[in-house]
């Protein structure tokens, strides 16, 4: 039994595709096919069922998947204490980044956080994925992932997940100058309850923004009328100046309202707030990699002072 056909066991299981799972390992399909079907000949079950859309366990499958994870666990800790002796760091670490995040650069920069560690730990995989947040968060919980960047649409980290807020700015309405709502040329602000009849435009389902903005609208007795989705705030804009709807926009890109002919009003009564934050399981990350990788980002990843509620690292 070789360690690498655990491995790829592993990978086609979590991936439930071999095409994913194949990409995922950098091989060509047919050579991860060959290598499963070697593992199941040697053991005398089959594994995976692959008559359906998508691959699943076989009974076998299941009994022998914590097995193959904790072989490949124990690799890596023999793995990593030798490295200990050497000061050497390694291993593979598993990072998400929420769809939109990148609106969020003149906040922090994450590409030059993660070209300062590779730079120190040249060793270490990173593997980068962008989805949304409800995703990553259920990722993280099933150890999928090892960290994310994430939108929060509650007061409160969902449990068993710890945060530091890394962006947290009040949230706009993006209108056109010749909007009714703009019945003062000083004007700054706009009541939710405005909004009640509005087609917006929104980031999508399973984003943080769209879920303060869904969570506000419930409390406020009325569900948001939603007319178009994206999932980069400055596409939202660019709609909302072609007339299709009210577009809300974190401040950042409220900031940049204005050179698509647009005018940012803050969105009060209640204020909403967008925040984006750094998560991880309250257990801690799974390895020494990633708990370096989770020290660098906390230290490097500036969060400006809120003028609201917040959280930071100790939340739960």
């Amino acid at each position: 039994m070789d360690i690498r056909q655990l491995r790829y066991f592993v990978t086609v299981a979590e991936e439930a595709n071999f095409t994913r799972a194949a990409a995922r390992l950098h091989l060509a399909q047919p050579g991860l096919s060959a290598q499963v079907r070697r593992l199941e000949k040697e053991l005398g079950h089959p594994l995976l069922d692959r008559s359906g859309r998508s691959v699943t366990l076989t009974e076998v499958g299941e009994a022998v998947l914590p097995y193959a994870r904790a072989a490949l666990a124990a690799v890596e800790a023999v793995r990593q204490t030798a490295d200990e002796f050497t000061g050497l760091l390694r291993g593979h670490v598993t990072l998400g980044h929420v769809s939109g995040a990148a609106a969020a650069a003149d906040a922090f920069d994450l590409p030059a956080v993660l070209a300062g560690f590779h730079e120190a730990h040249p060793h270490v995989e990173i593997a980068l994925t962008e989805d949304t947040s409800e995703r990553m968060l259920a990722a993280l919980h099933r150890g999928e992932l090892d960290i994310a960047v994430i939108g929060l649409a509650d007061e409160e980290a969902p449990p068993g997940i710890s945060v530091q807020v890394l962006v947290d700015e009040p949230l706009f309405a993006a209108v056109a100058p010749d909007d009714p709502a703009l019945t003062s040329p000083d004007r700054t602000s706009i009541a939710l309850a405005e909004l009640r009849d509005r087609p917006l435009i929104s980031l999508p389902r399973g984003t943080g923004l769209r879920g303060v903005l869904d969570r506000a609208c419930a409390q406020a007795g009325f569900q948001p009328r939603i007319a178009f989705e994206a999932a980069a705030p400055p596409f939202l804009a660019q709609l909302a100046a072609r007339g299709l709807g009210v577009a809300v926009v974190p401040a950042p890109d409220a900031g940049a309202a204005p050179a698509f002919g647009l005018r940012a009003l803050e969105i009060t009564e209640p204020r909403l707030r967008g925040r984006v934050a750094l998560a991880w399981r309250t257990t801690g990350p799974s390895g020494p990699a990633a708990s370096a990788l989770l020290d660098r980002l906390r230290t490097g990843l500036t969060a400006p002072a809120p003028d609201g509620p917040g959280m930071d690292g100790n939340c739960r």
